[in-house]
């Protein structure tokens, strides 16, 4: 990146990538990928439609390849969104990739169970503004989760209310896709794994970060409580909009998704004007 700009690296959530990312993996970080299968006990890209326990490892993997493919970039600042901030941390060097790996599986696994165990949930994306999302809400009693742009939100909580709220949603002209999750996630749904993640987290060994990392469910930087922060992230909403708009205030004005997809890129040119955006994809493109 511009070395005469300020940067930020933007690594993405769980709704991104799918089995073709494991090629890149597989010539990139093969020791990621097998140590990937160690852990879940299987090729986690070829189940990721399946679920969280697979889903994580895997975008986290691709991730932290495309990251890698285009020579670890290194940006003034950092920032995931939900399970991205985890691939943050590690491009930013406060945790190694393999230790960045452990702790997805974990994350994933105990999401999981915790979604199994209670009743069915899932999270609603809902096109509009802030205001009528909220009371979406509200009328269904649901959490607002995710706050991805301006004009995307993402509601969470029981399936039954998740469906009477998009069609609430659909009958008043609000735009409204149920995602393909099985939980409730970042609400108190995910307050049982909490604890066994929070102890896992306890196994890591943290340093201090190469440029700062904003959490997303503060927008502010890790500090020296990184392991409850990540811990918390199960059962806080992602304020993504706060997270660019603190990247803003900062003065960054070049933004790179090194992510399968494009979906970080996309919220960025809804949420920021008279910025620079790349994806994994483009930017390999020109390097070529």
């Amino acid at each position: 990146m511009d070395a005469n700009s300020s940067s930020a690296i933007l690594f993405p959530g769980q709704g991104v990538g799918d089995v073709s990312s494991r090629e890149l993996v597989g010539e990139t970080r093969p020791d990621l990928f097998d140590l990937a299968v160690e852990l879940v006990g299987e090729d986690p890209f070829e189940r990721m439609a399946e679920g969280t326990a697979y889903a994580q490892p895997a975008v986290y993997c691709a991730s932290i390849a495309g990251y890698d493919r285009l020579g670890r970039p290194d940006p003034q600042y950092f920032a995931g969104h939900s399970l991205g901030e985890v691939g943050a941390l590690a491009a930013a060097g406060a945790i190694d990739d393999a230790d960045g790996l452990r702790i997805v599986v974990a994350r994933g696994r105990v999401m999981d169970d915790a979604a199994r165990a209670g009743e069915p949930g899932g999270m609603l994306a809902v096109g509009s503004d802030r205001d009528r999302a909220a009371e979406l809400a509200a009328e269904h009693d649901l959490t607002l989760a995710n706050e991805n742009s301006p004009q995307q939100f993402v509601l969470s909580g029981p399936l039954a209310r998740i469906e009477e709220a998009e069609a609430a949603a659909k009958g008043s002209g609000v735009r409204a896709k149920k995602l393909a999750v099985a939980g409730a996630f970042h609400t108190e749904a995910m307050e049982p794994g909490v604890g066994a993640f929070r102890a896992e987290l306890e196994e890591i060994e943290f340093a201090d970060p190469s440029a700062p990392v904003v959490c997303s469910t503060t927008a502010d930087f890790f500090g020296d409580d990184v392991r409850d922060a990540l811990a918390a992230s199960l059962v806080s909403p992602i304020r993504w909009t706060a997270v660019l708009g603190r990247l803003r205030e900062l003065g960054v004005t070049r933004y790179l998704d090194v992510g399968p997809g494009k979906v970080l890129a996309g919220l960025v040119r809804r949420t920021l004007d008279e910025v620079e955006i790349e994806t994994f994809a483009n930017r390999e493109s020109a390097l070529a």
